[in-house]
Parts: structure tokens; C-alpha cells; sequence
């Protein structure tokens, strides 16, 4: 059985990801593929607990490497358990955040030595890669205005990685360009300011040569 394909999604706060995440995942069933759906920290029951942990800011929130060795975990679980049996299966996954999320965050945004978060990410996903990651790019105030929206209409807050600082998220998209300029085969860039119709039309395209 051919192995199946791997498609990740990443980008800044608001950048639309959860939206087109799900858009990708009917489209490509309604041609007949059969899709696992999954999402960074999280997919399982480990992970989610670890998604929790990580996003917490009321008790004894995580120290810079405490955040990263809790990511890796999290995504060791996810790689293991789900992402690499569905692979070997034949079948599509698509996830919202992967490994480029933790050079991009713990990396850029929170100054960790990239070398070593390379080693460990490869360590932890069991030198995984994705075949095609989608980063949608979006500015900063399409980001504060999309944050903002999502608040009022959710009555939350946001979390404490979102609540970050604005030079943080300057590092951070900065760093997923850079990413994305080293890797130019496997990561498409698409401008995410737009509606999500328009942003849809990039994002299906993008998909176009593993259909």
C-alpha cells in the first residue's frame, strides 16, 4: 500500500488556519480520499491534557523550555498513535500545526537555540516531515482585529501564547518566513488578509499536484 500524504497548516494568531483546515479535509473526501484531521498540541487523550497545560496562564505557567519539552511531547504521542498508522494506511492527514511550530515559536518567538530545537524535533517525531505545509500569512492588524472578533463573539480571552507581545509576534512571523524561504519546495506562503473564500481558492491549488 503507498504511503499517504501529509499536508500541515501553520501561521500566526488569526491567521485563518482552523477555517481552512476543515475546508481542506471535506473537499479532499468528496473526492474520495479518507482523511484523519488532526491538530498541535493535541489528537490525543496525552496531548489535549498537554494542550491544556501549556495554555493555562492562571497557575504555574511553563518557563520557555518547560513549553518546549511539553510541545515535543505532545507531538511524540500524536506522531506515534495516529499520524504514522494513518500514513502507513494510505490515508490523507491534515494538521492544524506541526514541527515548523516549534522552530517558528520556541525558535524565533521565544529565542531558543534553533540547532538544538532542529535535534529534538526530529527526536520527537521520529524525523517525520510533512509533504506539503500551507502557511498562511497575515499582517499584524489582521491578526489583532480577527483575535479581537473571535473574543466578542466567543465571550473568552485569549490565551497566554496569543497574549504574548506584539514584538514576540513579529519575531515569530518573521521566523516563519524564513522557514518558509528555506524550504520553498515544501512550504507554500499564501496571503491570508483576504476572506476565506479567497484564501480557499490558494489553499486548494496548493494541494493540486498530490491529487
Amino acid at each position: 500500500m503507498a504511503r499517504g500524504t501529509f499536508i500541515t497548516f501553520e501561521g500566526g494568531e488569526g491567521c485563518g488556519k482552523s477555517t481552512q483546515v476543515r475546508r481542506l479535509k471535506e473537499a479532499l473526501e468528496r473526492e474520495g480520499h479518507e482523511v484523519v484531521l488532526t491538530r498541535e498540541p493535541g489528537g490525543t487523550w496525552l496531548a489535549e491534557e498537554i494542550r491544556r497545560l501549556i495554555k493555562d496562564q492562571e497557575s504555574d505557567a511553563p518557563c520557555d523550555r518547560s513549553e518546549l519539552l511539553l510541545f515535543l511531547a505532545a507531538r511524540a504521542q500524536l506522531v506515534k498513535n495516529v499520524i504514522r498508522p494513518a500514513l502507513d494506511a494510505g490515508k490523507w492527514v491534515v494538521s492544524d500545526r506541526f514541527s515548523d511550530s516549534t522552530l517558528a515559536y520556541q525558535g524565533y518567538g521565544r529565542g531558543l537555540p534553533l540547532g538544538i530545537l532542529k535535534e529534538m524535533n526530529a527526536f520527537a517525531c521520529e524525523n517525520l516531515k510533512p509533504d506539503l505545509t500551507i502557511l498562511l500569512d497575515v499582517s499584524p492588524e489582521t491578526s489583532q482585529a480577527r483575535l479581537h472578533a473571535r473574543e466578542a463573539a466567543t465571550h473568552t480571552v485569549a490565551d497566554r501564547i496569543e497574549q504574548a507581545g506584539d514584538e514576540f509576534h513579529a519575531r515569530l512571523r518573521a521566523g516563519f518566513a524564513e522557514l518558509a524561504k528555506a524550504e520553498p519546495e515544501r512550504i507554500v506562503t499564501i496571503d491570508a488578509n483576504g476572506g476565506p473564500n479567497e484564501v480557499w481558492e490558494d489553499v486548494w491549488k496548493s494541494t493540486r499536484r498530490f491529487r
